[in-house]
């Protein structure tokens, strides 16, 4: 049987700026299980991208291998799109930014694609500060292959068919911030009003923006021993704070709480604001971002929230000082110096 997505739209439709309407960053109709977290990831990545004004061709989506890695598919339909090898997607992100840099680069990725056979992907994107936003979608557990922990299922967390987890777990916001990330983030794919403000922000940030997504796994970790099932992340997880982001060309309307608050501007222009709620964490120091993720790990609690930002941050383009201009733009003329410029450069060498 196969099933696709109606062509029939409403013609009153909500537009945004640029007269899209969310239908046209949808994907095909989505083949995971009914009730996977990462539905409503892709959900929350459409009505992101459709409100922020982003033209469609004007991002490249990449994955890697495993059921996070489909889920491209099922959102922005007429975006670039390359689903790369397992764990190898920073590679092919840092290969197409470098050749173009006008456009929104989107990686997703899983625990399995990122903490494992990418782990060592993942650290050197994270410490040369791409600029890319990059997803985790993670359940831990590898759920295209029927369930097996994966690194970072938490130790003495069990499967639906599985022993507890008898291995250290690792901690993707932890190794970030220790590899240079300048944005970091964690949410969970049942709570949309924290994670839509949280991918607009990463989408507005100039550098490696990574956020870590629990997203319950229906069918193999969704049981009650699982640490990362629905259950157990609504009763543990504890926010930062009030997030809201705010594009550059609306007005600030939102309403906070009484309490400390902190407004970041962002590169181009847009505001993240940020409600303080947790006092131990300071979201612009890393060392207090890496205390804050261990002290609510050893109390068995869940961080979730924007965990830290640069507001300074310098992406590989400005720290390597590439062109303005994508390479598909220049000619012989842009990439030969000519034969004096080359005579010049060898009497400098000797």
């Amino acid at each position: 049987m196969s099933y696709q997505v109606p062509k029939f739209r409403h013609p009153d439709l909500p537009q945004n700026d640029l007269g899209y309407t969310k239908a046209d960053y949808e994907g095909t109709i989505s083949t995971l299980c009914a009730g996977c977290g990462h539905d409503s990831i892709s959900g929350s990545i459409v009505r992101a991208c459709h409100e922020l004004s982003i033209e469609p061709h004007k991002i490249a989506k990449l994955s890697g291998i495993g059921c996070s890695s489909k889920t491209p598919a099922y959102f922005l339909g007429q975006s670039h799109g390359f689903n790369s090898v397992h764990g190898r997607m920073p590679s092919v992100v840092t290969g197409a930014a470098l050749a173009n840099r006008d456009l929104v680069y989107l990686g997703v990725s899983g625990d399995g694609d990122t903490a494992s056979i990418g782990m060592g992907q993942f650290a050197h994107v994270a410490r040369r500060n791409l600029n890319m936003v990059y997803i985790v979608m993670n359940n831990g557990c590898y759920g295209l292959t029927k369930g097996q922990d994966s690194a970072t299922a938490d130790r003495g967390s069990a499967s639906k068919k599985g022993d507890p987890n008898i291995y250290s777990s690792i901690d993707l916001c932890g190794t970030a911030l220790q590899m240079g990330a300048t944005f970091v983030a964690r949410s969970f794919s049942g709570d949309k009003d924290q994670l839509l403000p949280l991918i607009k922000a990463a989408m507005s940030h100039r550098g490696f923006a990574v956020i870590d997504v629990v997203s319950p796994c229906v069918t193999f970790n969704n049981n009650p021993q699982s640490t990362k099932s629905y259950e157990f992340v609504r009763e543990h997880s504890e926010a930062t704070g009030t997030i809201d982001f705010v594009p550059m060309h609306k007005e600030i309307t939102a309403k906070y709480q009484p309490g400390s608050s902190h407004e970041v501007t962002m590169h181009d222009g847009s505001s993240l604001r940020l409600f303080k709620a947790d006092e131990s964490l300071n979201p612009f120091d890393r060392r207090s971002a890496i205390t804050a993720l261990e002290d609510h790990r050893y109390s068995g609690s869940i961080l979730t929230g924007l965990i830290y930002i640069n507001e300074d941050s310098r992406d590989l383009h400005e720290v390597l000082e590439t062109s303005q201009r994508p390479l598909n733009e220049l000619d012989e003329t842009d990439l030969c110096p000519g034969n004096k410029m080359l005579m010049n450069i060898n009497a400098s060498l000797r």
